[in-house]
């Protein structure tokens, strides 16, 4: 087989070529329910050609709660796109009916209530008999029995959560009728949640509004330019990008404004969402992997959504899971926490003792929590001369839960909420919060001495005990290590025991960086020239022991120069840790991006594209396996001590298994690096290391992100503009202006034939059609055609 069609052996390829897109035969034969024909328990009606089903469902197995609802019907993922009785569960769909009454409206009985009235009905104005269908665009429609095509009721008028193809957002100007889609309020709760999207209700604008409990918005759309609206630059792509499967629309007319979308390829399945977690999700189904794969979400970072962490709880970016209890609290609804939805916040776990009894000899305390995005509602601002003032401002109020003192006094009450940590992401707007708890809370240091000297005496003998216990550790793996029993199952790599990490790292006090697949802190070896590492904590690693270590083996025998070096981990009940060796220049991100760290010259920089080019080249080329990296953006290149690329995390992908696709869509920033074929459904390849590779080479050249936020507010998408440029032969421009025009322009010219890699030989052939074959667009086209990583990297 060709090295270009070759399949890598990473775990979550491998499902993009085992799951056929499932076929079932519907279990009900008809699209109709009529009058005299109830649709109860396992019952359905099935869309004309299958794509649709209605039916009985219960969307959480734990709860009693059944409710009626269309889903997806040729996929083996149970996908829900509208539910009737969001507010209304059934008890039993055995006997509960959907039917058509006798004034001609569909609606939904409960047999087991004691109110007969339907919890549901279409409330449409009727005359004469009338049925409900269900069609292949996922729509139900109350229509005439003489006459389908006169309409009465529409489910596309009630959106749920979920915008289908050929459905309208937007607001009736007669009726004055608007259409919203509304969170769920859980994973397992169809009832209507507090996030909701809809079109400006001013009427003054085109833009759509993502809002907070009808209230609070927290982002916005930016308006329809014609071509895409300005705030989701995925929407304003080429035609080589997925979505040229797609067609737009927004239509302001007299009656109506609304915009609306559609499929040019009906057996593509898409949906865009307002889910649980506060964003809008663009999703398209991938048949061979069986799963819902996201193009795109907004607002990108998910710590930007209004109070989605709840009451007393901090949002932290890039990071799994988002959303974390203060201290001195815990989670309101751990289960539902577990399953992602955080609206519930955390509770106190010990209820302040000044307000409860006045006369308390044990006054409540405050928590110094550093390096946050204080919350915007502040409910007191008060006069204060310094911040003792204002701690005593706000312990005299019973209701004052937090306390900020930045030469003003800002007071918080009730509620705690959309507070975010800052720590990892070195965010803006950072400040320090007081957090007010029950005293016990805190270790007390005036009672107890003797307890107290106890304690110390037996902290100082553990840890005596501890150091001893670690050299013993050390000195028996030195010696194991020589062993041919060891370095059989381990190779060349070090197994660490967890307690081994601690000591090495210091107890992780010493973090170098963080995202979703965990964080890194530096560490020191005990050898005899320390040597430094980077530490990594891995989430989301769900194989076990013996897998775990095989694959890890596995990763640990590839060795280049351009790939940053494994040398040992740790595998211990649930946790899983890498240990790579130290790069004293970070990451490319950080000295591109930066301002802190100089202007990389253009030598450096035509040197980091190489030896990425090279690391990559190794990685598909040169293994025994294929290994197809997955996520190429410049926080994974690391630099060296002479500033020499090192592909980081090539084994992540193998490591995190089927997890690793959501996670990496997910991941803020990410996306933008993502090749078409995540979302069309072909099998994934080298190839999608190629497309990243090429986003990567806009910003080495260009030096700046290639999605960026104007001033007004509207996003600029670079890649678009760029191409275009480069296009018509304009290479100087999208070079850095930092460089002063001190940049070899073959050198850029040779690069920048690397972004045109989606171009394809079909391009190049068109190109010299055009009777242009020396045009450097051409030559630049051949570029693209040819080995493309591998040609670069040469």
């Amino acid at each position: 087989m060709a090295t270009a069609r070759r399949l890598c052996s990473i775990d979550v390829l491998l499902l993009f070529l085992g799951f056929p897109l499932l076929q079932g035969a519907p279990s009900r034969a008809t699209d109709t329910i009529a009058a005299g024909q109830p649709l109860s328990g396992g019952q359905r009606l099935v869309s004309r050609r299958g794509k649709f089903a209605l039916g009985f469902f219960q969307p959480d197995t734990s709860s009693p709660n059944w409710y009626i609802g269309i889903w997806y019907n040729q996929i083996p993922k149970h996908t829900t796109v509208w539910v009737a009785n969001r507010d209304a569960p059934l008890s039993d769909p055995a006997t509960s009916r959907l039917t058509v009454t006798t004034h001609g409206n569909l609606a939904l009985h409960d047999g087991r209530a004691a109110n007969k009235s339907p919890v549901w009905s279409t409330n449409a104005t009727t005359t004469g008999s009338t049925v409900g269908v269900l069609l292949d665009t996922g729509n139900l429609v109350l229509a005439d029995a003489s006459n389908a095509s006169r309409v009465l009721w529409q489910s596309f008028d009630h959106f749920g959560d979920t915008w289908l193809p050929g459905g309208k957002l937007g607001r009736n100007k007669r009726t004055g009728q608007v259409t919203r889609l509304f969170a769920w309020r859980g994973y397992g709760d169809p009832a209507p949640g507090a996030f909701s999207l809809q079109l400006d209700p001013d009427g003054a604008s085109s833009q759509y509004l993502l809002s907070w409990n009808g209230t609070a918005p927290y982002w916005t759309s930016g308006n329809w330019t014609g071509h895409g609206f300005t705030a989701v630059p995925e929407m304003m792509v080429t035609d080589s990008y997925p979505l040229s499967l797609y067609t737009f629309g927004y239509v302001d007319g007299a009656d109506e404004s609304y915009f609306v979308y559609d499929v040019k390829d009906d057996a593509v399945l898409t949906r865009f969402v307002v889910d649980v977690t506060g964003q809008v999700k663009f999703l398209t189904w991938v048949a061979s992997a069986a799963e819902w794969m996201l193009f795109w979400s907004e607002p990108k970072a998910q710590c930007d959504v209004y109070a989605l962490c709840g009451a007393f709880a901090s949002c932290v970016e890039n990071a799994l899971p988002s959303c974390r209890c203060l201290r001195g609290f815990s989670e309101r609804r751990p289960h539902a926490w577990m399953q992602g939805d955080h609206a519930a916040g955390c509770v106190r776990d010990t209820a302040l003792q000044r307000c409860a009894t006045r006369e308390a000899k044990n006054h409540d305390r405050f928590y110094t929590m550093p390096n946050v995005k204080l919350p915007s509602n502040a409910q007191g601002v008060v006069a204060a001369a310094s911040a003792r003032d204002c701690e005593l401002a706000c312990l005299g109020n019973c209701s004052c839960t937090a306390y900020a003192y930045n030469g003003g006094c800002s007071l918080w009450h009730d509620g705690l909420i959309n507070l975010q940590d800052t720590s990892s992401t070195a965010g803006t707007g950072s400040g320090i919060i007081q957090i007010r708890l029950a005293a016990s809370e805190f270790t007390s240091t005036g009672h107890n001495k003797k307890l107290i000297i106890g304690f110390v005496a037996a902290a100082v003998v553990v840890a005596a005990v501890t150091a001893i216990a670690l050299a013993a550790v050390l000195v028996l793996r030195s010696r194991r290590s020589k062993g041919p029993t060891r370095a059989k199952l381990e190779g060349s790599l070090m197994a660490f025991t967890y307690r081994d990490m601690q000591s090495v790292t210091k107890n992780f006090s010493e973090k170098l960086g963080g995202g979703a697949f965990g964080s890194v802190f530096k560490g020191s070896l005990p050898d005899a020239t320390a040597t430094l590492v980077a530490v990594k904590k891995l989430e989301g690693v769900r194989q076990g022991e013996k897998q775990f270590r095989a694959e890890v083996s596995t990763i640990g025998t590839i060795q280049h120069v351009n790939l940053i070096r494994l040398l040992g981990f740790c595998s211990q009940g649930t946790r899983r840790l890498l240990v790579y060796e130290h790069m004293r220049n970070s990451s490319l991100d950080r000295h591109l991006f930066g301002s802190s760290h100089g202007v990389l010259s253009w030598e450096t920089r035509y040197q980091i594209a190489l030896g990425v080019a090279r690391g990559l080249d190794y990685l598909h080329e040169k293994c025994r396996d294929c290994i197809i990296h997955c996520d190429i953006k410049p926080e994974n290149i690391l630099l060296d001590d002479a500033f020499a690329a090192k592909v980081a995390d090539f084994g992540l992908a193998k490591l995190v298994g089927r997890d690793f696709s959501r996670v990496l869509t997910t991941m803020r920033g990410t996306v933008g690096y993502l090749a078409p074929e995540w979302i069309s459904g072909t099998a994934i390849t080298a190839k999608a290391d190629v497309f990243s590779y090429g986003m990567l080479l806009f910003e080495i050249v260009s030096g700046r992100r290639n999605v960026e936020q104007r001033r007004d507010g509207t996003v600029d998408f670079f890649p678009s503009t760029a191409v275009s440029r480069l296009l018509d032969g304009d290479v100087r421009s999208a070079v850095d202006g930092r460089l002063g025009g001190g940049a070899d322009m073959d050198e850029v010219e040779r690069v920048q034939g690397g972004v045109l890699v989606r171009a394809g030989r079909r391009g190049c052939q068109a190109e010299h059609g055009n009777g242009r074959a020396v045009s450097r667009r051409a030559r630049r086209c051949q570029l693209a055609a040819g080995p493309e990583v591998a040609q670069i990297a040469r």
